[in-house]
């Protein structure tokens, strides 16, 4: 008896629970409100960074790189960069060697700012340098070389795929 009077209810509730138009509008309603909020949930968590924080003086200043990046495509040679066991070897064209050169070497990563670096160049008499690649994340970086020598400044880019 039990057992009937369980089942009639079952039956009751489902009968009353039809898909007619107006819960279906509703249905549709409240998914769409849920993937909404969702969206803006997760939009508010993103993390976004700038690549520079001063973008407008960089901004004005970058005729004096495309100068740079120019002098530098006439050199004999562009700048090479190879991993060697634990290292990274940079070597400069051969306009630079036996000279005194003053510049920045910055590993840039545009996934993450954490992973950014800014070595100084300390290039030996043949226009090389050694880099520890322990200082470095695994990852895609572009190295931005800005040197000057003899009073020239020079700007050139090169991609670099750290493993390790």
């Amino acid at each position: 008896m039990r057992q009937m009077k369980d089942a009639k209810t079952k039956t009751i509730i489902i009968k009353n629970f039809c898909m007619n138009w107006g819960n279906k509008i509703l249905l549709v309603f409240l998914v769409f409100a849920t993937g909404i909020f969702y969206l803006v949930y997760r939009s508010m968590h993103v993390n976004y960074e700038l690549v520079s924080k001063e973008y407008y003086k960089d901004e004005i200043r970058y005729q004096e790189i495309i100068d740079a990046s120019k002098r530098a495509d006439e050199l004999s040679k562009k700048i090479e960069i190879n991993q060697m066991g634990n290292v990274i070897a940079v070597q400069l064209p051969d306009e630079m060697k036996n000279e005194k050169v003053a510049g920045v070497m910055w590993f840039y990563c545009a996934a993450d700012e954490k992973k950014d670096r800014r070595i100084a160049m300390q290039l030996d008499e043949h226009g090389a340098q050694e880099i520890a690649k322990e200082k470095f994340l695994p990852g895609s970086y572009v190295v931005k070389f800005d040197w000057t020598s003899k009073s020239t400044r020079y700007y050139a880019e090169e991609p670099l795929t750290i493993i390790q």
